[in-house]
Parts: C-alpha cells; structure tokens; sequence
C-alpha cells in the first residue's frame, strides 16, 4: 500500500473548488459575524476573554494528544504570556508549554512560516520531555515514523510518514508552500482550502518525534489567521475534540490519496462549527457581563462563590444543573442556609429552577 507522499505527483493535491465555493463563502460572513461580536465586549474584559478561548483551546488541544492539563495552570501562564496581571496560581511545565505556543501563535500570525518558527514553537511545547532525542529540530531517528495502535504484538499501521532523512526537503518545500499560498503571496488560495491542505500537507510529513499534531492545528490556526488579517480566536481544537474519532479516520483515509475533497469539506465544516461555537462563547461570555451588572450588589458571599464557579461551566454549565448537594459543597453552608440561599438566587431572578425534591436543579439566567 502507497501513501500519499509515495504517489506520483506528491505533494499536489487535487479537490474541487465549485464544492468548496460555498463553504468558503460562509467563512467569510462567519467570521465577520465573530469579529463583529468581539468588538460588544468592552476593553477592560477583552483581555479576559482571550484568556477563555486562548486556555480553552490549549486544554482541548491537549486533549485531542490524551494530554489532560490542569486549566487554571494553564489560564495563569497564559496571563504572564500575554503581559496581563499574574494570578499566584503555580505554573506547571506542559501547561507553560502550550500556554506559551499558544501565545506565540497568537501574536506573530502575520509572519511568514520558517523553519526556526516551528522549531520555537516545538521547544516551547515539549522543552519538559525528557524522553525526546530532538527537542526543536527535525527528528533524525533511522526508525521508522509511525501511528500505530493495538497490541504491540499485532499493531496496526495507520501511516508512516516519510523517513527522517528526507525529512529537511520535504520541509523546505512545505514551508515555501504555506508562504507562496498566503493571502498576499504568489499563488494565494482561500481560507478553508489553505487551513484544510496546510494540516494535511504537515500531518503526512509528521516531521517531529511528537507534537505533530499540536503543531499542524497551530498552523491551520496561523494560516486562518493569516487570511482574514487578524487572531482568529476560533475555537477549532474544540471543535476537533469532540469529533477525534471522525478527525483520525479523516486524515487515516486522506493520508492514502492526493484526492483531498472529501477531507477539506470535513475540515471547513469543522472550522464553521468552531466559529458557531466562539459565537456562542462571545454571547455567553457578554451576558455574564450584563447578569453581574444587574446581580453583583445583591449576592451574598456565598451566592457570589457558586454563581462564579457557575459561570466557570461555561455556556454549558453544570452537566445535569446545579443541585443543593453542589452548592453545600461549593460552600460548606448548612442545608437549612443552601435552601434559604437558593431560594432567594430565584426570586431575585438570577436562576431558574426546574424539577422537585431531590431532582430539583437551578439554571444561570443569561
């Protein structure tokens, strides 16, 4: 069996433009449907949510790998990256990492790719893992790169990258694609379709020991980034985390042809849905706004520790909603004080309540 970057004709990947045309066009008027709504929130709590999407997506990124990381850790090297106020919450190593790439992915979109780019960035992910022979550089290993599963035993290749001694070729040539196809560049594409090839393109090369994955959806993310002139802030790991099965079969399937149709209309579908979802975040995250204005003055301590560790759910909140049992512990309070607290959280409008007895839960009101 031949993979893609043994077919003749590598790398030119063939697809249908007139089936992306309309995803395409539906990017644009997301995005500035995202834009548009980034600019309601005011400049004291901008910051705050970039902090939201920016951890939001390191975690999930992360998440994608089996890496679990520690968000709060990850929200305070994310403040001292971006040159915000600390918090005192330590920094833990894997969580400054990304954190850090992050960032850096963040503010240097516009740049062209290099190699010392990706190199920066591979160091700043895995400058922890001491198991790695090369931390930055190109692997040079003589093995081969492979994604297996199963036992070790009986495993299953799902592909095997090109070996590592062409590896520097095959990065040349990719680096001088993503830049000759930018925006203001020689052979410039559209948003989805150079986001889509530029993951795939890498992903086959898979030039690192690890972290290929991290990288390449930082650099869907820069080439996004790159075509509608500023951070995209979408929430794309997100997105792709909770379709991981779906997202190894895609690019397993798209890894055996440079007939890559299929694989860009399962990634711009993915990138709109992730634009949907930071549209839903922005909304939620303005109306958090507008409840503490309305609500601020009139909670107790109490009230105020479970309505922020509410908010801290996300647009999603408490699976299931916020029971008695949740805010005894959130608070230590008697039941007796939780009922009397509760009551009054829905009186006053703050929360709504639905069910009875011991299946009685409250809901934030945004």
């Amino acid at each position: 069996m031949a993979w893609n970057w043994q077919v003749p004709g590598w790398p030119d990947f063939r697809y249908d433009d007139a089936e992306l045309a309309p995803l395409e066009q539906r990017f644009l008027l997301s995005s500035g449907e995202v834009l548009g709504a980034v600019q309601h929130v005011n400049s004291a709590e901008r910051d705050q949510l970039r902090i939201d999407l920016l951890s939001d997506e390191a975690m999930k990124t992360s998440a994608i790998e089996g890496e679990m990381l520690d968000r709060r850790s990850v929200q305070s090297s994310l403040r001292r990256n971006l040159g915000l106020e600390p918090d005192s919450y330590p920094n833990k190593p894997r969580e400054q990492g990304v954190a850090e790439m992050m960032v850096d992915v963040y503010s240097t979109y516009a740049e062209p790719l290099t190699h010392e780019t990706l190199f920066r960035w591979h160091e700043m992910l895995l400058s922890f893992d001491k198991r790695l022979e090369a931390i930055g550089p190109y692997r040079q290993h003589e093995d081969a790169m492979q994604i297996v599963s199963g036992r070790v035993d009986r495993p299953v290749v799902h592909f095997e990258a090109p070996p590592s001694a062409k590896v520097p070729d095959e990065m040349e040539r990719y680096v001088d694609w993503f830049n000759r196809t930018g925006p203001d560049a020689e052979k410039p594409l559209l948003a989805l379709t150079r986001a889509g090839l530029s993951h795939l393109y890498f992903e086959s090369i898979h030039p690192f020991e690890d972290g290929n994955g991290r990288l390449g959806r930082a650099l869907a993310e820069k080439s996004l980034a790159q075509n509608i002139g500023q951070p995209s802030l979408i929430a794309l790991a997100f997105t792709i985390e909770r379709k991981r099965k779906d997202y190894y079969d895609q690019l397993e399937r798209h890894q055996k042809t440079l007939d890559v149709t299929p694989w860009l209309v399962w990634f711009a579908e993915a990138v709109l849905e992730a634009q949907q979802v930071t549209l839903d975040r922005v909304g939620f995250f303005i109306a958090k706004a507008h409840f503490y204005d309305q609500y601020r003055d009139a909670l107790n301590k109490r009230q105020a520790k479970v309505i922020e560790r509410m908010f801290r759910e996300g647009p999603d909140g408490f699976k299931g909603g916020l029971s008695a049992e949740n805010y005894i512990s959130i608070t230590g309070t008697s039941r007796a004080t939780a009922t009397r607290d509760l009551q009054d959280l829905v009186e006053m409008g703050a929360v709504t309540r639905t069910g009875e007895r011991r299946y009685t839960r409250y809901w934030l009101n945004v």
